[in-house]
Parts: structure tokens; C-alpha cells; sequence
């Protein structure tokens, strides 16, 4: 585990949420938000979307924001409908509450909460409207426990879809992440029609066609410790259909 780094003030003391989707994720879940609270960075708010997981998730984050009820939001969905609808919804009320800067991050410890301080400093001490932690930069790493057919199919969905939509990210698909909210803002999360997982690279797309400098700092990507993946078939059919539409449907946003 990574050490944070120490932000100055008033670096440290900015109001950044961090938005997690959940489902089916009550064993990660009080690990990460653990990990979270102990970053140096006491104005971070975590507000949790939760699709009504049949696990108990929902009950274990409400147990969570009952033991840091400054800190933790919990959005209780209907019922499981994607990841990026989810994250449109997070995204949208976290904006509403006035947090200046939305973290993104998945729920089963893959993404190093450590790394968090850093891509905020790295965001705070630029230019860019959004800074992704990156496995596919140097110094990226993959956990050597991922399956040879998840790393083919990681780096194959990168190559893919970079070479439909031309746009110069490493790690188009990542899910690690931090964003100004005016880019946000300026994005449009009513444009934002993904489901699954090509809201990531929906996200990053409209940000480059809108001019947002974007930015990749390594992490080391884990496997997760409890539970099991959710990418569906479905949402594989999703993301491979998806360039597609990306580049019909927002021809007229930003730069031809």
C-alpha cells in the first residue's frame, strides 16, 4: 500500500466527493470507506449509489454514514441499472451539494484510495480538467493475480476503441479519477447516455471534444478481494457498439 502524499493547505483542505457505485459489495465496502476517511484530505465527503444490492450493501453503507454522518452520503436506486446511470446520478447530486472537485472510483478495492491525494495535487497544480489514474501509462501496474483473458481483453477494449475515436488517453476505459466540476458541468451529464461501462470512455471522449486537458498519473490496478466482476455480456455488446455511436451522436459537440 502506497503511502498518501501530504497536500498543503489549501490544497488539503479542498471539498472533493468521491463517488461510488455499488452492487453486491458489503464485505469492500467498509475496507474502502475505512481507507478513504484516513486520506489527509478532511473536507472529502463519500457519497455512495448504491442499486439496491441484494447482498446488503444498502444496509452496510447506511450503517456507515450512521457512524460519519458529515462525511457519507447514501443514495438508495431502485434496482440495478448500470454502471454509468449510477454514476450520472452520484455525479449530478454531488455537483448540486457544491463539492468542487468528484473523485470516481469502483467499490472492490481495485483503485488505491492512497493514490487520491496525489491525482488531486496533480489536478490542482495544472491545467487539466480531469486527472485519470492510469494502469496503461509508465509506471502502471496490473496485479499479477488479473487472468491473462482479462488483461487480452482490457487492452484489446483500449486499442479498440482508440483506434474508432482517435483520442490520445492510454487508459480510456479507467474507472480511477478526478474532475473539476465546472468540466462537469460543461460536459453534461444529460448528453451522457451509457449504461455500462463505456460511460468511462463516453465521459473522457466528450471531455476531449470539448477541449478539457486531460491527464494519466500510474497506479497499480488490484484484483478484487471479495465478489465477483460485473461485466455482463451484455455490457460487453454495449461497449463494443459504442464508438460508434460516439462519434455519430456527439459530431457536434466541441472541435470537428
Amino acid at each position: 500500500m502506497i503511502e498518501p502524499v501530504q497536500l498543503p493547505p489549501p490544497w488539503c483542505d479542498a471539498r472533493v466527493t468521491v463517488v461510488v457505485p455499488t452492487y453486491n459489495e458489503a464485505a469492500n465496502l467498509p475496507v474502502l470507506v475505512e481507507r478513504l476517511l484516513a486520506l489527509p484530505l478532511p473536507a472529502l465527503h463519500i457519497l455512495i449509489a448504491d442499486d439496491n444490492s441484494p447482498d446488503g450493501t444498502g444496509d452496510v453503507a447506511d450503517k456507515l454514514a450512521t457512524d460519519h454522518p458529515e462525511r457519507i452520503t447514501v443514495v438508495h436506486r431502485p434496482g440495478k441499472e448500470g454502471l454509468g446511470r449510477a454514476y450520472v446520478d452520484g455525479i449530478g447530486r454531488a455537483l448540486d451539494a457544491g463539492a468542487d472537485y468528484v473523485a470516481q472510483m469502483d467499490a472492490d478495492l481495485s483503485h488505491p484510495p492512497e493514490a487520491l491525494p496525489g491525482m488531486l495535487g496533480t489536478l490542482l497544480s495544472t491545467s487539466a480538467g480531469v486527472v485519470i489514474g492510469s494502469r496503461y501509462v509508465p509506471g502502471g501496474q496490473l496485479d499479477e493475480a488479473w487472468p491473462l483473458y482479462r488483461r487480452a481483453l482490457s487492452g484489446w477494449a483500449n486499442f479498440y476503441v482508440h483506434s474508432l475515436l482517435r483520442v490520445r488517453i492510454r487508459d480510456l476505459t479507467a474507472g480511477f479519477k478526478i474532475w473539476r466540476s465546472d468540466v462537469l458541468r460543461d460536459i453534461d451529464l444529460g448528453r451522457v447516455q451509457s449504461n455500462g461501462y463505456s460511460f468511462q470512455v463516453e465521459m473522457h471522449y466528450l471531455a476531449t471534444r470539448l477541449g478539457h486537458t486531460v491527464l494519466e498519473v500510474p497506479i497499480r490496478f488490484a484484483d478484487r478481494l471479495d465478489g465477483t466482476s460485473k461485466m455482463t455480456t451484455a455490457t460487453k455488446v454495449e461497449s463494443a457498439l459504442m464508438p460508434f455511436r460516439l462519434r455519430s451522436k456527439h459530431r457536434g459537440v466541441g472541435r470537428d
